[in-house]
């Protein structure tokens, strides 16, 4: 069972130092494996960042204002972590298109917003990473994208009111972490 929380009583600025194990248990007493919501700026400088492609890029992450979702498990390492912020996104993409009726294009785990003058603007950033007890994964969505450095669209422009989505994409993200253990559970060994 994964442990959700929507935080809506403030905004909490993300600088990838959130990343960290036991984060959600210190800040939100969420014990186990766990999922929050938030919103709030986005600014992680090179010396914070754990994607070293992007370091090696030398590109920063900015946004004035995106819904962050972190995500801690306790159990599996950073491959099975990757396919679990791949299912993230996938279920991020799928509500965003029924809500909007604008098809997304996911890159790996990245989504795009197709544009007629192919220039997709991108919607999110994401990484999985590992600690020494837990794996952990950010997805931020950007809401507002003034002064991105890179073309982006946002949750604004889609005409997407962030808490309800943030509140729905954490509902069915744990629903469906809950019934992939369930179908582990429920089948028999073969010989």
């Amino acid at each position: 069972m994964i442990h959700t929380l929507l935080i809506t009583d403030r905004e909490i600025a993300y600088d990838g130092r959130q990343l960290t194990s036991h984060w959600i248990y210190r800040h939100f007493n969420l014990l186990g494996d766990a999922a929050i919501a938030f919103i709030g700026p986005c600014r992680v400088d090179l010396d914070d960042m754990v994607d070293i492609e992007d370091v090696k890029a030398r590109a920063p992450i900015f946004s004035p204002k995106m819904l962050h979702v972190l995500v801690e498990f306790f159990s599996g390492d950073l491959h099975l972590t990757v396919y679990r912020q791949r299912l993230l996104m996938v279920i991020a993409g799928e509500l965003l298109t029924s809500l909007t009726g604008r098809t997304l294009m996911r890159n790996g785990d990245d989504l795009y917003l197709p544009r007629p003058n192919n220039q997709s603007g991108k919607l999110s950033v994401s990484i999985a990473t590992t600690s020494a007890i837990s794996t952990l994964i950010h997805a931020g969505f950007n809401i507002d994208t003034a002064g991105t450095p890179v073309p982006t669209a946002g949750l604004a422009e889609l005409g997407v009111e962030p808490v309800s989505f943030g509140n729905e994409l954490l509902t069915r993200y744990a629903a469906e972490v809950a019934d992939i253990w369930q179908a582990r559970c429920k089948v028999r060994a073969v010989t």
